[in-house]
């Protein structure tokens, strides 16, 4: 068998010498996680991705995008969905990557012009592979920060029971169409689950109500009528009252009150509850 002088592409390029590049690249992408993930899970990872890659080389296929590199895009994906949750950054996902150009530098002997080629073209497809790292760890950010978007929605909107037969809905913050659409399932399954009908719908901390905002409670209030639940506001303050009527939006028969403790009030007298029977025996 003759021996080559030097690799004839990227396969044997990343054949070379192979326990110390991978040793190298291990050691490379450890550092730059500054000690935030073990080295022995960066060593499994990166080792597992190394094979991957030298049996997508050896399809003959240069696409990082192509059927050869299936399973290398597969393990990159897992990879970055995984630093995404640990909270790492894109440049320090893609490192895991980039860092294997660096541990092959000395591979290339005597600046040869067969090794250059191999390694501009491996270089070419770990690029490649690098872009695809951030377009996962992307896609999974954003899948985080929707969850996270929706939870702090279900947070923000809680459905107490005030009451037997009263729930009320204390809304805080702004008040958009995603919002309403989640104030009024909560509403709607409150009022079945407690067999409830009256609820107020509480906008004291809602810092501006416009056309917008009126169309979205006038919404709610309409599904919980529908329901056979009959529905006050509060939290009408003397901003907010200017505002409404300034924008001429109107309430129709919908009941508004400037308190919680009013809406609470008219709610129980609605309920047929004894307000003075119920305060004498609390004294």
């Amino acid at each position: 068998m003759v021996q080559q002088d030097g690799p004839a592409g990227p396969v044997e390029l990343l054949s070379i010498d192979q326990e110390r590049v991978t040793a190298e690249w291990i050691d490379g992408v450890s550092r730059s996680l500054q000690g935030r993930i073990s080295k022995a899970e960066v060593d499994r990872e990166l080792r597992e991705l190394y094979g991957a890659l030298v049996d997508g080389l050896r399809t003959g296929d240069e696409d990082a995008r192509g059927d050869g590199f299936s399973e290398v895009r597969a393990l990159l994906t897992e990879l970055s969905r995984n630093r995404a949750r640990q909270g790492f950054t894109p440049s320090e996902t893609a490192i895991s990557v980039l860092a294997l150009k660096q541990a092959l530098e000395p591979a290339l002997r005597n600046d040869s012009a067969e090794d250059t080629t191999a390694y501009l073209r491996l270089g070419r497809i770990l690029d490649d592979l690098a872009l695809l790292t951030i377009e996962a760890y992307t896609r999974t950010r954003e899948e985080i920060i929707s969850s996270q978007a929706s939870q702090l929605m279900e947070l923000s909107t809680p459905v107490v029971k005030l009451w037997d037969g009263v729930i009320a809905v204390p809304l805080v913050g702004t008040l958009d169409s995603a919002r309403t659409q989640v104030v009024m399932e909560k509403l709607l399954q409150a009022l079945v689950d407690t067999g409830s009908e009256q609820a107020i719908i509480d906008i004291t901390g809602v810092p501006a109500v416009d056309t917008q905002v009126a169309q979205h409670l006038l919404k709610t209030v309409v599904a919980a009528r529908l329901m056979g639940a009959e529905c006050t506001i509060s939290g009408i303050r003397p901003q907010i009252a200017q505002t409404i009527v300034a924008l001429g939006i109107e309430f129709g028969d919908i009941v508004t009150k400037a308190s919680l403790a009013d809406a609470l009030q008219h709610a129980l007298r609605r309920s047929g509850v004894d307000l003075v029977t119920h305060q004498d025996g609390g004294r």
